[in-house]
């Protein structure tokens, strides 16, 4: 049996929309440390950041996800993460 590039087109809009919903379930969670954390200064946790990129690497090459992928990819989503975590302390603080 051959596979068609559609099918295969066709897996991965499945699995965007997939990552899609995890991701929004994972922008719930940042919105909810914004309600604990209640300030600027305990958004960015270094060590914390190091220790989710190490287990995240380490779990996705046991998946066989390159660490190519996932490290600079988990760099950005953190990044991207912290920047709304600050939007959402800042709406926080607006609504007060």
């Amino acid at each position: 049996m051959t596979i068609t590039m559609k099918e295969v087109r066709e897996e991965i809009d499945l699995l965007d929309k997939e990552l899609v919903l995890l991701l929004a379930r994972r922008q719930k969670c940042i919105e909810m440390a914004a309600l604990v954390k209640n300030d600027k200064n305990l958004i960015i946790d270094k060590q914390r950041i190091e220790d989710v990129i190490s287990k995240v690497t380490s779990f996705g090459e046991s998946c066989g996800l390159s660490s190519s992928i996932s490290e600079p990819l988990w760099r950005k989503l953190i990044d991207l993460s912290i920047e709304h975590e600050f939007r959402e302390l800042e709406s926080i603080e607006n609504s007060s």
